[in-house]
C-alpha cells in the first residue's frame, strides 16, 4: 500500500472514474492519504462523484509519473467519522476554505479490495493488492 500511496502522492493528480447509469465519468482528483492502515480519498457530498460512489462504489483511478503509470481498482466506502475527515484536512489544509470536519459536506472514502498495477513500457506490471 505504501508504494501505491507514494506513487499517487508524487503524481499529484490522478483521474478517478465512476459510473453513472452505465456511463463512465472521469475527473481529476488530488487527495490521497493513509489513515488507520487504509488508503483514503476525499470529496464534497454535493458533488456528483459522491452520489456516483454511493450508488456504485466500484471505482478506478489512473495516474502517470516519470514514464510509469498506475491503474487502481477498488470499492469506495464512505467513512463518516470526524477523525478521518480531520486527518484528510490536516494533510490538505488548502481544502479548509471549502470543507471542515463535520460540516455535512466533507466526505472521505476508504478504498477497500484494492488492486493496483504499476506499469512501465517493456516490463511486467507490479501488482499490489490490499
Amino acid at each position: 500500500m505504501n508504494e501505491v500511496y507514494d506513487f499517487l502522492k508524487k503524481a499529484g493528480v490522478y483521474y478517478l472514474a465512476t459510473c453513472e447509469g452505465g456511463q463512465p465519468r472521469v475527473r481529476p482528483f488530488g487527495t490521497v492519504e493513509i489513515f488507520e492502515g487504509a488508503l483514503y480519498i476525499q470529496t464534497g457530498k454535493v458533488k456528483p462523484v459522491a452520489h456516483q460512489m454511493k450508488e456504485d462504489p466500484r471505482i478506478e483511478l489512473c495516474a502517470m509519473l516519470e514514464g510509469r503509470w498506475i491503474r487502481l481498482s477498488a470499492e469506495a466506502e464512505l467513512d463518516e467519522r470526524i477523525e478521518a475527515q480531520e486527518h484528510m484536512l490536516a494533510a490538505y489544509p488548502q481544502l479548509r476554505g471549502m470543507y471542515a470536519p463535520g460540516d455535512g459536506n466533507n466526505e472521505v472514502y476508504r478504498l477497500k479490495n484494492v488492486t493496483a498495477r504499476i506499469y512501465s513500457f517493456g516490463k511486467e506490471p507490479e501488482v499490489h493488492t490490499f
